[in-house]
């Protein structure tokens, strides 16, 4: 049997530092927007704009891999609530404690993760 309060408390521990790297990354999002729109900053001619895209492209890809993350942990905290999280979602079988410690939002047993079938 799984220790579903423990569980609940990483995953609450985990959404909570999701929930401040999205307020980190759209903040800097936002200044960077912001002082580049205040300059003349040619992207294609200008050696720091080159600099500028690949941050705003970094930090909107790390806002979207949040995103993902903050919904399973959403997910994995209502299967804590509806008595089903530890169990896999696709056969029934109970996930390895080790494998929740580890990624405490699967819901999938190792082998429905790697895309076996039984």
């Amino acid at each position: 049997m799984v220790d579903a309060e423990r569980f609940r408390v990483l995953l609450e521990d985990e959404r909570n530092r999701k929930l401040e790297l999205l307020k980190a990354l759209r903040s800097d999002i936002t200044s960077v927007s912001l002082a580049r729109q205040d300059s003349n900053v040619d992207d294609e001619h200008d050696p720091e704009g080159s600099t500028i895209a690949f941050e705003l492209s970094q930090a909107s890809a790390l806002m979207g891999q949040s995103r993902v993350g903050l919904e399973q942990i959403e997910e994995a905290l209502a299967r804590i609530a509806d008595g089903t999280h530890g169990q896999c979602a696709v056969c029934g079988v109970a996930i390895p404690e080790g494998r929740l410690e580890a990624r405490p939002w699967t819901p999938f047993c190792v082998d429905h993760a790697s895309g076996k079938r039984h």
